[in-house]
């Protein structure tokens, strides 16, 4: 058996964020599964599509800081994403789309992801300006 390949923390808990959103949402009203449901899930889901590509995006070597401005962007969008994610909840919760539990999980997850995706790029800001 092959061992698995470790994923960087921001991913992994990412992924726990959408499993936890698909799954707070699996019984909201009809009426809003065009609009926060569906929202809610793509999004979370772009978000963990961008973490993977910003992982992708090798900042060693020739022509780095090209690389590293095309991380940090990506990095800046999952970002970006994660609060639009923490607003389209909080609107949920409102017109109870979200009981008030999974609204106040899904922002300590939110909060999370985002902690961990400041490291990430606080990390990276270190791990490039000591290669210049």
């Amino acid at each position: 058996m092959v061992g698995k390949k470790s994923e960087l923390t921001i991913i992994t808990k990412a992924k726990e964020l959408t499993d936890y959103i698909f799954a707070a949402t699996e019984s909201s009203p009809k009426k809003y599964r065009y609009t926060f449901t569906a929202r809610l899930q793509n999004k979370s889901l772009e978000v963990v599509e961008t973490l993977y590509a910003a992982n992708d995006v090798y900042i060693g070597g020739g022509e780095s800081s090209k690389r590293y401005e095309r991380r940090l962007d990506l990095q800046h969008k999952a970002l970006t994403d994660l609060k639009v994610i923490d607003y389209l909840s909080f609107v949920a919760s409102e017109r109870g789309c979200l009981l008030k539990r999974q609204y106040e999980h899904l922002s300590e997850l939110i909060s999370n992801c985002s902690n961990l995706l400041g490291a990430w790029i606080n990390s990276d800001k270190k791990r490039f300006a000591s290669r210049t």
